[in-house]
């Protein structure tokens, strides 16, 4: 048996305390605990503990570190249930502490994976143009299962995917004026296809999004590629000039007719 000599504040944290014993060999430090571990055991000088008691104490302690390094975690912002869990790995937090620690969190509700998923999907509706897949994608990262996310894609309705594919779109438009417009809408369908929307809600938000150039904005378009063009076959000319600039106009998106039309007055300039 040992004995508590001394218990001191510590300077930098006044809620924990560093605990003196003597093992029968003179006073030494042992360990520190924080004041609900001292509270819960009851730690006070004159009190002799056993080796088993004083594991079990340490063993609460370490719980009771993990359990404020959590808080401090969530204080930030929401967090499932495995991120918390990852960042006390990262934190060396052996795993019997952390599935204490887990467990008396959710029990106080400060971790709830259905609510967090809810709150998720929600916010990235609100704050950003990702589609339904991607946020999909990010909650089975966070660890959260797919009854869970089922449920809190349902907020995410058919409409609202639409209405954020055409403003995705509209947006690409504004910035594509120097492409023809099969090519804008094929860098439409991609972008779209990368932000998580399913083909069915790309068409139907192109579909209900005006995709057509007026005939003078096609022409400068194609005036503005066909330059890159001539630059780059400039070495040619007669027929294999004109084949190579009207394969890569066609290739750019634009029809026969329009080609035509620019390599006629290319040729009067």
């Amino acid at each position: 048996m040992a004995v508590i000599t001394k218990i001191t504040t510590q300077q930098k944290n006044k809620d924990r305390f560093n605990i003196f014993m003597d093992y029968g060999k003179g006073e030494e430090y042992a360990f520190s605990v924080d004041s609900d571990v001292l509270v819960r055991f009851h730690l006070k000088k004159g009190l002799e503990i056993d080796e088993l008691s004083i594991q079990e104490i340490q063993y609460q302690d370490d719980i009771r570190k993990a359990y404020h390094l959590a808080v401090n975690y969530l204080a930030r912002r929401m967090r499932s249930e495995k991120e918390i869990k990852e960042y006390l790995t990262q934190k060396e937090v052996e795993e019997p502490i952390i599935i204490e620690v887990l467990h008396k969190l959710a029990s106080q509700k400060y971790i709830n994976d259905e609510e967090y998923a809810l709150s998720f999907v929600r916010t990235q509706m609100n704050t950003t143009d990702k589609g339904p897949e991607l946020i999909i994608t990010e909650l089975k990262e966070r660890g959260i299962n797919e009854a869970l996310i089922k449920q809190a894609m349902a907020e995410y309705s058919i409409e609202d995917q639409v209405e954020k594919a055409i403003k995705v779109s509209e947006k690409l438009i504004k910035k594509s004026t120097k492409d023809s417009m099969r090519i804008v809408k094929q860098k439409a369908e991609q972008l779209l296809l990368r932000k998580g929307y399913s083909f069915n809600i790309i068409h139907a938000a192109l579909n209900e999004v005006d995709m057509d150039k007026e005939q003078d904005e096609e022409m400068e378009a194609i005036r503005y590629q066909g330059e890159k063009a001539k630059r780059k076959y400039s070495k040619y000319s007669g027929f294999e000039y004109e084949q190579k600039m009207k394969q890569t106009l066609y290739r750019k998106g634009f029809s026969i007719e329009l080609i035509e039309k620019y390599l006629g007055e290319s040729e009067k300039s």
